[in-house]
């Protein structure tokens, strides 16, 4: 009687855990690449691949340092045409290899302090020869800025899927 008490408290928890998070305040993006999920976790997971699509269209990353493993660090620039920097960085809090990503995303202030941090959690499926990118990104402060995530990272994935057809 105590295991099923538990479990359902167990399930109760993480049933109230989604009701929580609003959906206006969340980013789900789903996006099928033309390549193997081997490759697609290969460019989200090296540095040398990750400075190629890891900013929208019109932005340069102008400086990165990656550190790829739970509990390690990044910390990237994004530079537009007109030459404003926009900073952010995060923390990888998981790693399984081919599968899944999840790591913190905030934006810098000026005083060097993360604001709004979100967490973002990219899962990988094989589909045939080809992979599904489900992406997930909570908890934004608003609406517009979940919106302008959703171009942001609609832009970055439309540099990683050309930057997927040029990559052996």
């Amino acid at each position: 009687m105590k295991t099923s008490l538990t479990l359902l408290r167990t399930i109760d928890m993480k049933a109230t855990a989604s009701i929580a998070e609003p959906a206006e305040r969340s980013l789900v993006i789903e996006r099928l690449f033309d390549a193997p999920r081997a490759l697609v976790f290969k460019v989200w997971t090296q540095p040398e691949h990750l400075v190629r699509w890891f900013a929208p269209r019109s932005f340069t990353l102008s400086a990165c340092d990656f550190d790829i493993r739970p509990g390690g660090a990044y910390r990237c620039c994004m530079t537009s045409e007109a030459g404003e920097e926009y900073w952010l960085r995060g923390i990888y809090r998981e790693i399984v290899a081919p599968e899944r990503l999840v790591f913190t995303h905030g934006w810098e202030g000026e005083d060097g302090a993360v604001k709004n941090d979100t967490l973002v959690t990219a899962v990988f499926v094989t589909e045939g020869e080809r992979t599904r990118l489900r992406f997930h990104q909570a908890l934004f402060t608003s609406e517009s800025a979940r919106d302008s995530h959703r171009g942001g990272w609609e832009s970055c994935f439309d540099m990683l899927d050309d930057y997927l057809a040029g990559t052996p």
